[in-house]
């Protein structure tokens, strides 16, 4: 009965900071002071679309969940709005995330729109001025997820998504999306000619969100840029020296502004060329490590070929549901991080779960100087854990390793008894939905 009450408490703390926080100026002009700073030590925890595993997706509340379960990044998709304002939402079209559909007042703003050469049909964001998406409320996207807090959360700006994160009581960095550009692009327009990946630039300048990678600028206030567009990228390299990541999708599917596909663009000679403008890659996971009847197989060697250029790699998406989660894992998130980041090697993870991700890493590699309990280590330990570490670290490789010779011979397996029927991997069926 505790632990109930005491749930109750935080969502309702969640609520009156999301809702009593001032908006207005952004961010507020409370001294912060001196903040914890961005861990650099171990893979990045990004918090996709905030903690969106238990509060609907790239909502204020969401994120300041993310916060407090302890991400290093709050990630969100930026598009924009009818009169060019710059909101946080993943989809180009309201129906599937929010209450649209009960607004009698908007039935007659249904479109059709071509969106990456697919016809889509529902109301777009590009057909709402920002007050009137402001009218509208988020529901969680997925129904086997937590319902209750449907309804009571609003979209929000870039701004306001730029002020949680400066407003955190430590150094929490922004992760955001250049989300559908070319369509963007076409449908709203901005005086001067402006883009959109001007006016999105401009914001980060706004708040002083500047500096390469690990510079003095950048560790006071991290940003990662990150879009599919690879021409978007190239474009904002001559507006701001911050960081940027390249999202790949499944490599069967076009770019959005180029016709390539994702796998002509992950050869060695593209990833050489792109590391001029890029820090690092976002890979779809199964891109990395394809699956077969659901059973992760041989990686390929694009984790490599990107750290051979110097990028990072951040694949996504993590998620605790057994609907997303390959078999070899058996239903443990904390089997599917050590994978990904002992086995595979990668640099930080997009997740829905962030205090999954907190509390594995901080029972595996909790901040420097300091053991599980919290106490400072002096040297000395330091070097006997890191012995004992890289001990597990290799047991733990071995291991893997056979686990995954034995899970190719399964799927192979699984295959030859499943030819001609209609098995689909649960991931891939559910999509990859970045």
């Amino acid at each position: 009965m505790a632990g109930r009450w005491s749930i109750i408490f935080l969502f309702l703390s969640l609520v009156v900071v999301s809702f009593a926080r001032p908006f207005n100026p952004l961010p507020s002009k409370v001294n912060r002071g001196k903040r914890e700073p961005l861990q650099t030590f171990r893979p990045y925890n990004i918090a996709h679309r905030g903690s969106n595993g238990e509060i609907p997706e790239e909502t204020s509340t969401a994120y300041l969940r993310a916060i407090e379960e302890g991400t290093d990044f709050i990630e969100g998709d930026i598009l924009a709005s009818k009169d060019g304002a710059l909101i946080c939402f993943h989809d180009v079209i309201l129906d599937d995330t929010t209450d649209v559909a009960n607004h009698k007042e908007f039935s007659d703003r249904r479109r059709t729109y071509e969106v990456q050469g697919v016809n889509i049909t529902g109301w777009f964001t590009v057909d709402f001025t920002l007050h009137e998406l402001k009218s509208l409320r988020v529901n969680q996207r997925y129904k086997f997820r937590d319902q209750q807090y449907n309804g009571m959360f609003s979209i929000i700006t870039f701004e306001e998504f730029i002020a949680i994160a400066l407003d955190a009581p430590r150094v929490v960095g922004i992760y955001p999306e250049i989300k559908n550009p070319v369509f963007i692009n076409q449908h709203v327009k901005w005086s001067g000619g402006k883009r959109f990946e001007d006016v999105f630039v401009e914001t980060l300048l706004k708040y002083e969100y500047r500096g390469e990678y690990l510079s003095k600028d950048w560790l006071k206030q991290p940003v990662f840029v990150q879009s599919f567009a690879p021409t978007s990228l190239v474009y904002i390299s001559n507006l701001t020296n911050s960081p940027k990541i390249f999202l790949i999708d499944d490599v069967t599917v076009p770019t959005q502004d180029t016709n390539q596909t994702y796998e002509e663009i992950t050869s060695d000679s593209y990833l050489k060329y792109i590391s001029k403008y890029v820090v690092g890659i976002g890979p779809w996971k199964d891109t990395l490590v394809p699956p077969m009847h659901n059973v992760v197989t041989v990686p390929t060697d694009l984790v490599a070929l990107a750290h051979a250029h110097g990028l990072q790699v951040h694949p996504y998406t993590y998620r605790n549901e057994n609907q997303f989660m390959h078999l070899n894992f058996h239903q443990d998130p904390y089997a599917e991080y050590d994978y990904w980041i002992n086995v595979i090697g990668i640099d930080g993870l997009f997740t829905d779960f962030t205090g999954s991700l907190r509390n594995y890493q901080e029972w595996t590699s909790p901040r420097e100087d300091k053991d599980v309990s919290g106490e400072r280590q002096i040297p000395a330990q330091r070097e006997i854990k890191g012995l004992q570490l890289e001990n597990q670290k290799y047991n733990m490789f071995n291991e893997k390793m056979r686990s995954i010779q034995g899970s190719v011979s399964l799927a192979k397996t699984l295959s030859m008894n499943n030819r001609g029927s209609s098995f689909t991997s649960g991931t891939t069926a559910m999509n990859q939905n970045f």
